[in-house]
């Protein structure tokens, strides 16, 4: 293809972007949940306490441990916000504004959204001048190459895949520790990076918003111990982290805002106390008194506060709930019996009563009903509903497609995360009338994934989400139903580990199309045949419900990061009222 198809196609990404965010966050669009009427939506959009005021302390309570911070490995919605936002700069980001303004794609640490040419099989970046790492060394090309060689380290498990299935040659390379390194990505000189891939990648100035296209040298390599101390090319750098206790951050002084346009890098320092439980953290965020008025919470809100914060016009001032842009789903074990059989998979989709998820997640106007894989956002704004089944579920119908199936009578495992035990047990006695008794798992939440990726300890069933990493269904279906990103460990996506021929040839052949408008309805069209082999079932749509204290300026919740609050342009209004 020529420069101009490309600037054509990246044209109508960037509309497709624009498009798919806004569908997200209307509030007036979607079902259950959404409308004016919904009190958790009275936020949506808007920028809460007004632009901060330099300095003070910003604390972050949280339930857990970052699941990773080692760029090459994060992959989990909130830790990629707060790893790009503070700690580290990739090629390229999305800016810092709340609805549809935040999915555009903004340069960061190249000069512009990169370069392509042999018919969108070469990308080609230039990196800014004066940009530092926390010691005051400069920020080199070869350090962007070598943290996506890393990316591919069996030890470096977690991180996002779009490396390895995007650049040329990669088949069979483990990463850089041994000494080995990627043809396919060059650099010519210090500000100069090329990345050779497989195919014609017109979106490919998105893919380098992830982590995994952040600076990491070589010199600093410290395998999974890295993760406990990157070091920062952003606006912070970590002073303490005691795992699973605290983390503070304080300014890198060799940061340069001139060379960074999106980071307004408001407080001084950042504490994250780690640990508490969810009931905890909302209650002391919604006293707001002491450090806690300039707090905000890194996990949900749990859906038992909401009747202390809705009803409450002072406290509900101070509750972002934008709309995720994911789908929580109901994972099946497809590798092993009973959900091997299609049959058994298709009586599921009929056994889960939905409405009850919904109770226990929240209620309504925190959560609704999920009909098919992709999210709103990247379906026109309204998901499929392929099945056609009651949100309660039918048991009979159930009951009758496992008769067929010789499986009466089933037990079956399900783990899920701490905080989502509610929701468990809601699927377990839904289940229950279909004859399927279910046995209950609680993991901590930042051992979760971990867990769960590890095929020698996957359980039957799984209750997780998948969020686009932009708003493309190129980022979702590829990740979660292609049999080849299986891995033995940090598995990710394909919790199901669904394996499909026809699924596999279909996911290359719309990979293959130049036309992102063609590519989508593709994608759509997929995600309806894939909804009638049934490897997991859709369940909720969620909204992001995260409480900030009275203290707290500039939140609102990014549309890309699922509605995490911007570490990038949150603050304080008086930081001398800060503590910490």
């Amino acid at each position: 293809m020529t420069k101009r198809t490309q600037l054509a196609l990246a044209t109508a990404l960037v509309a497709a972007l624009a498009l798919g965010a806004s569908g997200c966050s209307d509030p007036k669009k979607g079902s259950a949940g959404a409308g004016s009427g919904n009190p958790a939506a009275a936020n949506d959009g808007k920028v809460l306490g007004g632009t901060p005021v330099k300095g003070g302390t910003l604390t972050v309570l949280s339930n857990q441990d970052f699941s990773h911070l080692d760029p090459a490995r994060n992959w989990v919605m909130p830790a990629m916000d707060f790893g790009t936002r503070l700690l580290y700069r990739t090629l390229v980001t999305f800016k810092a504004e709340p609805g549809k303004g935040g999915s555009e794609l903004v340069p960061d640490l190249a000069t512009d959204l990169g370069t392509p040419s042999n018919g969108g099989k070469t990308w080609t970046f230039t990196l800014k001048e004066g940009v530092k790492y926390e010691d005051g060394s400069p920020v080199k090309a070869q350090d962007i190459k070598y943290n996506v060689e890393r990316s591919f380290a069996p030890d470096l498990t977690g991180g996002p895949d779009y490396a390895a299935q995007y650049l040329a040659g990669g088949e069979g390379y483990k990463g850089p520790l041994q000494g080995q390194h990627l043809d396919s990505v060059k650099t010519p000189d210090d500000r100069t990076i090329v990345f050779e891939l497989k195919r014609p990648v017109a979106e490919f100035s998105a893919t380098a918003t992830l982590p995994t296209f952040a600076p990491v040298p070589q010199a600093q390599e410290k395998g999974t111990q890295y993760d406990a101390r990157p070091f920062s090319s952003g606006p912070y750098k970590i002073e303490t982290y005691d795992r699973d206790k605290k983390l503070v951050l304080v300014r890198n002084e060799h940061w340069d805002p001139k060379t960074d346009t999106v980071r307004k890098a408001y407080p001084d320092k950042y504490v994250v106390v780690m640990g508490l439980k969810g009931g905890q953290i909302d209650d002391r965020i919604i006293a707001g008194e002491g450090a806690d008025a300039s707090a905000v919470q890194y996990m949900d809100m749990r859906p038992e506060s909401a009747p202390k914060v809705l009803p409450k016009p002072e406290v509900k001032a101070r509750l972002l709930a934008e709309s995720q842009g994911c789908t929580e789903m109901l994972y099946l074990n497809n590798s092993r019996a009973p959900f091997n059989d299609p049959k058994v998979r298709e009586a599921m989709q009929y056994a889960v009563d939905k409405e009850a998820v919904i109770t226990a997640g929240g209620g309504p106007a925190l959560n609704e009903i999920a009909t098919a894989y992709l999210p709103p956002a990247l379906s026109g704004g309204k998901q499929a509903d392929t099945l056609k089944i009651a949100p309660a579920g039918d048991p009979a119908k159930a009951k009758e497609l496992l008769k067929a199936a010789g499986k009466e009578s089933l037990k079956v495992s399900l783990a899920v995360s701490t905080g989502d035990k509610g929701k468990a047990e809601a699927i377990q006695q839904g289940l229950s009338r279909a004859g399927i008794e279910v046995v209950v798992d609680t993991i901590d939440p930042g051992a979760y994934y971990d867990v769960i990726g590890d095929l020698s300890t996957t359980p039957d069933m799984t209750l997780s989400g998948w969020c686009p990493d932009y708003p493309s269904g190129s980022t979702w279906i590829p990740f979660v139903f292609d049999g080849r990103t299986i891995k033995e460990k940090g598995n990710q996506g394909n919790n199901s580990q669904f394996r499909d021929e026809a699924t596999m040839k279909r996911i290359d052949e719309i990979n293959a199309m130049a036309d992102a408008k063609q590519a989508n309805q593709a994608w759509i069209d997929l995600d309806a045949e894939i909804m009638k082999k049934s490897p997991a079932v859709p369940v909720l749509l969620e909204r992001k419900p995260l409480l900030v204290g009275p203290n707290i300026a500039g939140a609102y919740g990014h549309p890309v990061w699922t509605g995490t609050i911007d570490y990038a342009t949150v603050g304080l209004k008086d930081p001398s009222k800060s503590q910490g």
